[in-house]
């Protein structure tokens, strides 16, 4: 499998989440149908508490809402941003 980095960002937010976001675009359809991998994380330092968001085989896309997963509907790269801003002001309760 070939892959290419088409997003990257890592950053701590209000000197206590940290943030990192990784797209690529990937070659091998039958494990990525959407042509796309990607791990989206944002940690809270002080409590532990994390929003993850990726997609690997066999388990597809999915979320991480601490220990907990659910299934997640990949509609695009913009949806999936978007989506995971939602996620951690929902569950953190912080808006980036």
């Amino acid at each position: 499998m070939s892959s290419t980095l088409i997003y990257h960002l890592k950053e701590m937010v209000k000197d206590r989440y940290v943030l990192e976001q990784k797209i690529f675009a990937v070659d091998d359809f039958r494990r990525f149908p959407d042509g796309i991998k990607y791990r989206l994380v944002f940690i809270d330092t002080e409590t532990d508490s994390r929003v993850l968001m990726d997609n690997h085989h066999p388990k597809g896309h999915h979320i991480h809402l601490d220990d907990q997963e659910f299934s997640y509907l990949y509609l695009g790269e913009g949806q999936l941003v978007d989506d995971f801003k939602k996620y951690i002001f929902q569950h953190l309760g912080v808006r980036i």
